[in-house]
């Protein structure tokens, strides 16, 4: 079991996970990681979530993988 933290962002904007999700391993993370982004997204705002990405880093610090959002939204119709 390892912690680890999901940062979102964009161009303008970074959001910090000061507390971090513990996860047993990277599919776990990363199952977490597009749980958040359906999260963020199904929010009522007028948010264009499709510049935003999650960034997942352990607890040193260290970036293990990044999730655009634009990926779990899929393309525009």
């Amino acid at each position: 079991m390892t912690q680890v933290f999901f940062h979102r962002s964009t161009a303008k904007k970074v959001f910090l996970d000061q507390h971090g999700t513990v996860v047993k391993d990277l599919a776990e993370a990363h199952d977490h990681a597009t749980r958040l982004v359906q999260s963020f997204t199904n929010e009522h705002s007028l948010e264009d979530w499709r510049d935003w990405v999650l960034h997942v880093s352990d607890d040193q610090g260290d970036e293990l993988f990044v999730v655009p959002f634009a990926f779990v939204l899929g393309k525009p119709h």
